[in-house]
């Protein structure tokens, strides 16, 4: 095979390979929309459909005493607590940017947010999100997020 064949060749590879990796990434994207759809909503159900069974949940913050500590949620508790707010709180989390990154059947998303509660800011941070593909879908195994309320960018 000539330099033009192998070199053309190599670029329709290229070119279908990133066009997976986009599909991929629109993919995952949608499973976090679909997470924060029904959180807003406050859906238990479709928020679990969003995540695997045995997702873990985490934050960093501060403590009482400043400190920047790691506290590991009851995702069980979390849907609890979603749907006990009352109906005359609005609350929304707004989503500013995305990096996804795939590997496989493995993603990462970085995505950037502010909370609002009553159309008023409450903090902002970042969610890492931890994805695996199963059987073509999507789930959230593991979710992080930094929240705080300097050095927001409004």
């Amino acid at each position: 095979m000539d330099n033009t064949k192998l070199f053309i060749l190599a670029l329709l590879m290229a070119f279908h390979f990133g066009n997976a990796q986009n599909n991929e990434e629109k993919m995952v994207k949608k499973t976090i929309e679909a997470f924060f759809e029904a959180f807003h909503q406050q859906d238990s159900m479709a928020i679990r459909e969003t995540v695997s069974k045995d997702i873990v949940l985490q934050t960093i913050g501060k403590d009482a005493d400043g400190r920047e500590v790691v506290k590991t949620d009851d995702f069980n508790h979390f849907l609890k607590s979603i749907v006990a707010i009352p109906a005359t709180t609005k609350f929304e989390e707004k989503i500013m940017s995305y990096n996804i990154q795939i590997d496989g059947a493995m993603a990462n998303a970085w995505t950037n947010y502010e909370f609002w509660v009553n159309d008023s800011f409450s903090h902002c941070g970042v969610n890492s999100f931890q994805l695996f593909n199963d059987q073509g879908s999507w789930k959230i195994i593991y979710l992080i997020d930094t929240r705080r309320k300097e050095g927001c960018d409004l």
